[in-house]
């Protein structure tokens, strides 16, 4: 194995709960009792929200250098949503808040409705994010109940499919650039489809060229190293 100081990259199956920083906290505990060092740098390339599972990709040592690069990498998402209701959150963090039909809705008006959303466009991200807001987090005013205006990000959808739609649930395989919250797309996909709209599940599983099936979950790569 690779001395952590020289950098590895390390491909990690995020388990549902944890948190990003959760899994490289973890990790660099792992490498500096395996190596007996006390300073290492480790550090993740794209946040994963704890409701969601899948791809992290966990850089040590010099390899922190690229995790820019990694970051600015394409994105490809397994989501399920469900219409119907909403959340302020726009997922399962929160309570839902509202609700409306969803039995207008037909599979045609799911497939017409996501052509709209191929291409570059504006999203704005949810105030339940890690958004930097005057030095702060957006999630942090939030969850005390104070209003701030997110400012709108420039993304791109280069590939939406339709994999499943069972009322009120459909289930999206989604391709998408740096930046894209797909819990605003959920957001936006169930206004347009004149319902409401929160996400349920979300997976991760390519960022690249790197896959999520070449990666490993946490157990497993402790067991790996010791």
């Amino acid at each position: 194995m690779t001395p952590p100081e020289e950098g590895q990259v390390i491909l990690i199956d995020k388990d549902i709960d944890w948190t990003s920083f959760n899994v490289v906290k973890k990790i660099k505990w792992l490498l500096l009792n395996k190596y007996r060092i006390k300073k290492l740098k480790v550090g993740h390339a794209g946040t994963l929200d704890p409701l969601a599972t899948g791809l992290v990709i966990v850089c040590t040592g010099k390899k922190t250098k690229t995790i820019e690069k990694y970051q600015a990498e394409e994105k490809e998402y397994l989501a399920t949503i469900k219409l119907g209701a909403t959340t302020p959150s726009f997922d399962l963090e929160t309570e839902i808040d509202q609700k409306f039909e969803y039995e207008h809705i037909k599979r045609d008006d799911v497939l017409k409705i996501l052509d709209g959303f191929i291409g570059n466009q504006n999203q704005i991200p949810p105030v339940f994010s890690a958004k930097n807001i005057n030095g702060k987090r957006a999630y942090e005013y939030a969850r005390k109940g104070i209003d701030v205006e997110m400012k709108v990000s420039r993304i791109t959808i280069s590939e939406l499919e339709l994999i499943d739609f069972n009322p009120p649930d459909l289930k999206l395989r989604i391709v998408c650039s740096k930046g894209t919250y797909i819990r605003a797309l959920a957001r936006d996909i169930g206004e347009r489809l004149q319902s409401g709209g929160h996400l349920t599940a979300l997976r991760r599983i390519r960022i690249g060229e790197y896959k999520v099936e070449d990666s490993l979950k946490i157990k497993d790569y402790e067991a790996s190293i010791i």
